[in-house]
């Protein structure tokens, strides 16, 4: 099995999985959808409880209604040894729109989420981390009812109605879609100079989130990690810039929580954006991997952990 590890000035990472990655994306590929394929939806749902109980974490499904049915986010729980009150959370939605194999949305985060379950399994970190796969976060059609963003608004509000102590929130939202030659776009009023081409990650947090933006990118230069990041801090909770809150962290900001999205900017770059063409085929596992990297070097410095570092 092809994995891979980097190293830096925190110290040695622990191997990532390249092929452990593909086959999660594999097995995800499809249409994951309330309306259009409820059964691929809760297969998908079923396969991160099973996966993650079977790494030997404590998995609980967090119930919600919406429109007359009962869903389920899957909540994985690791608790902290030295301050357990403390929470990070790590969030990937496992939906999908009606019309998409949802390769790269979502299903890229969802394996990046599983696949950095599995190389922390044995980890004893100081602060409790939660690693989440979300439901219902797509917009539906003009037929159906809800919004989007479902599951985790319905996380948020359990978290604030608890007193949740929530040091971050880590949202990955497809981050498979990449290379030197795709071009890149931006929405109107970004207030920096976006690249041209489509090989960077995209790190966006708004106001309360800055430190998080912040240490992700020292994060990766401490690693010496290979991977172009771009960070973006919004003002407020980015009512001025509405493309910033499309996903699962927007209902964290809302509730005050610190919370950023890893992102390759969907379909500011990707042009099978929602399309039946967002097949695994297209995705970028050498650009995955090393956000799964990146992301596991976050962690690492996030959280602390007890005795050794994982390997």
């Amino acid at each position: 099995m092809k994995s891979v590890s980097a190293a830096g000035k925190g110290g040695a990472l622990p191997a990532v999985s390249r092929d452990r990655i593909e086959q999660h994306l594999k097995f995800l590929e499809g249409v994951r959808h309330p309306v259009a394929a409820p059964a691929a939806l809760q297969r998908a749902c079923t396969y991160l409880e099973d996966t993650l109980r079977a790494l030997g974490y404590a998995v609980d499904l967090h119930g919600f209604a919406d429109g007359g049915e009962h869903y389920h986010n899957v909540v994985a729980t690791r608790l902290g040894t030295r301050r357990p009150e403390k929470r990070v959370l790590v969030l990937a939605h496992f939906d999908t729109v009606a019309g998409s194999p949802g390769a790269d949305d979502n299903a890229s985060g969802v394996a990046l989420l599983l696949e950095l379950a599995t190389i922390f399994k044995e980890w004893r970190p100081e602060l409790t981390l939660q690693f989440v796969g979300v439901n219902l976060e797509e917009n539906p059609g003009l037929e159906e009812s809800g919004a989007g963003l479902r599951g985790s608004s319905a996380l948020a509000a359990l978290a604030a109605a608890q007193g949740w102590e929530i040091e971050a929130v880590v949202v990955l939202e497809s981050v498979a879609f990449a290379g030197t030659s795709v071009p890149q776009g931006a929405p109107a009023g970004v207030p920096l100079q976006v690249p041209p081409h489509g090989d960077f990650l995209a790190v966006i947090g708004n106001e309360v989130s800055q430190g998080l933006v912040t240490r992700f990118a020292l994060a990766v230069e401490s690693f010496q990690i290979a991977l172009p990041v771009v960070p973006l801090v919004v003002p407020g909770n980015g009512e001025l810039l509405p493309d910033t809150r499309r996903s699962d962290h927007a209902p964290f900001w809302d509730a005050g929580y610190p919370a950023i999205m890893l992102t390759d900017t969907t379909n500011f770059r990707n042009p099978h954006y929602h399309h039946p063409s967002d097949t695994v085929d297209t995705l970028n596992l050498s650009f995955a991997l090393r956000v799964c990297q990146a992301t596991a070097a976050f962690l690492l410095g996030l959280t602390g952990w007890e005795g050794e570092a994982p390997r």
